[in-house]
């Protein structure tokens, strides 16, 4: 994939400008959630159409802290546990909450109106309608996850981890893909030259 067709990552403004568009949107609860697993937990829009509940909650059903992405919700081999971001955490219990009052809760987590739920296709179509919208130029279904492998790759090291982490977070078999998702900063490279 050549950096040039990549999907761009989003900066902290943008960040903020979708979530508070979302809050106009038919279904902003939902809305925010898919935003949120895409950009804090770098979920693919197939895995974000395939979550189950189960896949976020303990044997009593309660939201527990990670996700536990099994291998079928996935691509290929790349089920994986992912620790949920706070503000992640927040969202999907405010939507647990919400869809447990359906008289006929679904099983997944994106559901539609008219469905118990949703495709990766509507998902991928979901992101380019609200990039569109906001007139995000080069965003796609993608971008949150790059952001995601982008702000854990340039973490990591702050918190003990390296960039083994970021593969096995980002569900990839090989580290050269992990390392195609993160976006260089010539920033960061102004600054570190200046350290040695």
């Amino acid at each position: 994939m050549s950096l040039s067709k990549q999907a761009k990552t989003l900066t902290k403004a943008q960040q903020e400008a979708v979530l508070a568009y979302l809050t106009s949107t038919r279904h902003p609860e939902r809305d925010r959630v898919i935003f949120l697993l895409s950009v804090k937990a770098g979920l693919r829009a197939k895995e974000i159409a395939a979550l189950q509940w189960s896949m976020l909650t303990d044997a009593e059903g309660r939201l527990s802290d990670a996700i536990s992405l099994p291998n079928s919700a996935s691509k290929g081999r790349s089920g994986r546990v992912i620790p949920l971001n706070k503000e992640l955490k927040a969202a999907l219990e405010r939507w647990y909450a919400m869809c447990r009052q359906d008289r006929r809760p679904s099983a997944f987590v994106v559901t539609t109106e008219r469905s118990p739920r949703t495709s990766s296709y509507a998902v991928v179509n979901k992101f380019a309608g609200w990039y569109r919208a906001l007139g995000f130029q080069g965003a796609s279904s993608h971008s949150g996850r790059r952001t995601a492998i982008t702000g854990w790759a340039r973490r990591i090291s702050s918190v003990g981890g390296s960039l083994r982490d970021v593969q096995l977070l980002a569900g990839h078999s090989a580290l050269g893909t992990t390392q195609r998702y993160i976006e260089a900063s010539e920033e960061a490279k102004r600054r570190v030259v200046e350290l040695v």
